[in-house]
């Protein structure tokens, strides 16, 4: 019998979640407030929904505090960038 046939089965105090298969981080899925809400940024450009992303952030088991990283400024008010019109096949 396999180490994984045997945690699925048995089990064991030394792995997370005692080898049954832990859920899956909200972060992880298109759910996901932390680049987009729908069409509106989300909290990774503009610090949108916080609360629900530092929530889910701080529900990954790695040990560790986790600090939720600043927004990255990048957003652009809304505004679509005018289009890039060099070097487009004439």
């Amino acid at each position: 019998m396999g180490i994984r046939n045997l945690l699925s089965t048995q089990g064991s105090p030394l792995s997370y979640n005692n080898g049954a298969t832990p859920r899956i981080n909200s972060l992880a899925g298109q759910q996901s407030k932390l680049h987009a809400d729908g069409n509106a940024p989300g909290y990774s450009l503009d610090g949108t929904d916080f609360s629900q992303v530092n929530a889910a952030y701080q529900a990954y088991h790695d040990g560790t505090s986790n600090p939720l990283p600043m927004p990255s400024l990048l957003d652009l008010n809304g505004i679509t960038p005018s289009k890039y019109v060099d070097n487009l096949p004439g």
